[in-house]
């Protein structure tokens, strides 16, 4: 006949259980410490995979695993597997090309678009990846594209301006004398 497992928690491994449960970042931890609270309520290992919408097994592996290495038992192992192409020093190039100005490598250009730091990231690491991996790293690293802003302020005639400004001014002071942005009908005092 199996041995029954014991599910109960110790105060102080109930306490770790709960502030895993309210403090932790990576949800399958938060879910996983969950799992072992139910396991400690009473639930039997069954209901606990119902609720928590994994199998049977998977309950008893974090059951297992908790009382093996306790919190960090809960955490995902390091994966097998080739290692990451875009590892840390791509990442960290990255972040040092899109805080400088392109011109400071040399560039005739003054916006970094994803193709020319796609280019620039291969001469300078030797690691070329495709134009949506680049997008999914920036994005893992909380960069967001947005669209510059175009202003012809550089280009403008400042007293043609003052001047422009000032009869605008003026026109607001006169009444009836207001131009309507949403309409072309205007009434005549």
């Amino acid at each position: 006949m199996p041995k029954k497992l014991n599910y109960l928690l110790s105060a102080k491994d109930l306490e770790i259980v709960e502030q895993a449960i309210r403090r932790e970042k990576d949800p399958r931890v938060v879910k996983r410490a969950t799992g072992i609270r139910l396991l400690h309520q009473g639930h039997s290992p069954q209901a606990v995979a119902e609720m928590l919408l994994v199998t049977e097994v998977t309950v008893y592996s974090w059951h297992h695993r908790w009382q093996a290495d306790g919190l960090e038992g809960l955490r995902d192992k390091p994966r097998a597997g080739r290692p990451r192409y875009a590892d840390e020093d791509y990442r960290r190039a990255i972040a040092e090309a899109l805080e400088r100005d392109p011109a400071d490598y040399g560039y005739a250009f003054a916006i970094w678009t994803v193709e020319r730091l796609r280019e620039h990231l291969a001469q300078e690491t030797r690691k070329v990846l495709s134009y949506n991996r680049l997008r999914e790293v920036m994005s893992e690293m909380g960069y967001v594209y947005r669209r510059p802003t175009e202003t012809l302020n550089h280009a403008q005639d400042v007293a043609a301006r003052e001047q422009a400004q000032a009869l605008i001014e003026e026109l607001k002071k006169e009444p009836g004398q207001t131009i309507s942005s949403s309409c072309l009908w205007t009434k005549q005092p």
